[in-house]
């Protein structure tokens, strides 16, 4: 397959090079060190829990200006980013290209769908926790690597089914699925929660669990979650709550959502689209949700990055 990763960050990069290293034709979009990184000396992964690899040289743009249309484009740019991408996307998107949105957040699929139409976009939800070490050098933390895919109208197709397949022969785990909308819901639910305890705690996963307190507001989040779903009509799992709990327990300790990390290295928090999008979900169907609006509030001072960058006020 011609595959265009955008961008090579913790989620696009780990996925397109282990495609990479199964011999599909991949190009990244990147930018500013890390494009130079990667264009000197590659992509790397450094992984405790799936071994360490490489994909040397890389095919790593800054534009995708004048390429060939592709067969699948990833999309796994941070929720800020998305209108951008689209645009950026556009010359490579044909009559048979399939767009995989791996976004966190319950939006991407909608947007991607109304710029592209629904046949050109599979939702997707991506388990991984990872981040850029330093330019060109991807770290995975934990074992988890995992993608859940699907059409958005629930169809099982031949085209889904063998991009599947060639995900495990890539090396990483899939789950096709004929209801990713709920699966992207339930994603949400989980880490929303996760993302705003974490970063409002200031702790990771371990610590969150292990303290009675934070973990008791952390369920709290996971229900406000749940309740908005379910008045938007999701058919999320019906002990969805308990489900979401139980994985988070199998979490390695230390590892932390990608906001909290985002937080403590002064950078943009996507926190308007995971806690924010509940508060404005919330206000809109007349579900109470009382700690993602502590947690909206708290954070809204960083969330355009460190202070005083973010002087001017949120609005969910």
């Amino acid at each position: 397959m011609r595959i265009v990763v955008i961008s090579a960050g913790a989620v696009g990069g780990y996925f397109g090079a282990r495609l990479a290293l199964a011999g599909h034709e991949v190009a990244f979009v990147a930018r500013g060190t890390h494009l130079a990184a990667m264009r000197a000396k590659g992509l790397s992964v450094k992984s405790a829990g799936r071994g360490d690899f490489a994909v040397a040289p890389v095919n790593a743009v800054e534009t995708l200006a004048g390429a060939a249309s592709a067969d699948l484009v990833i999309l796994a740019v941070k929720l800020w980013d998305t209108d951008g991408a689209i645009e950026a996307i556009r010359p490579v998107v044909g009559d048979d290209t399939v767009i995989l949105t791996l976004q966190n957040g319950i939006e991407s699929h909608e947007k991607l769908a109304a710029a592209f139409g629904h046949i050109r976009v599979w939702g997707g939800v991506a388990m991984i926790s990872g981040f850029i070490e330093r330019p060109g050098v991807l770290r995975h933390v934990g074992t988890l690597h995992k993608i859940q895919v699907g059409e958005l109208d629930g169809r099982m197709t031949e085209r889904v089914r063998a991009f599947g397949e060639a995900c495990l022969a890539a090396g990483f785990e899939v789950e096709v699925s004929d209801r990713i909308v709920p699966l992207i819901w339930e994603k949400f639910i989980y880490l929303a929660a996760l993302s705003g305890v974490n970063a409002l705690a200031r702790v990771a996963i371990g610590p969150m669990r292990d303290d009675p307190e934070v973990w008791s507001l952390y369920r709290d989040a996971v229900d406000e979650g749940t309740r908005l779903a379910r008045a938007r009509g999701i058919a999320v799992k019906p002990d969805v709550e308990r489900a979401i709990c139980d994985f988070v327990r199998t979490l390695p300790a230390e590892m932390k959502a990608s906001m909290l990390i985002d937080l403590e290295n002064g950078r943009r928090l996507e926190l308007p689209w995971l806690s924010g999008a509940v508060v404005r979900g919330g206000r809109d169907l007349g579900v109470a949700t009382p700690v993602h609006s502590v947690i909206f509030r708290a954070l809204s001072p960083h969330a355009r990055g460190r202070p005083p960058d973010a002087a001017a006020p949120l609005r969910a």
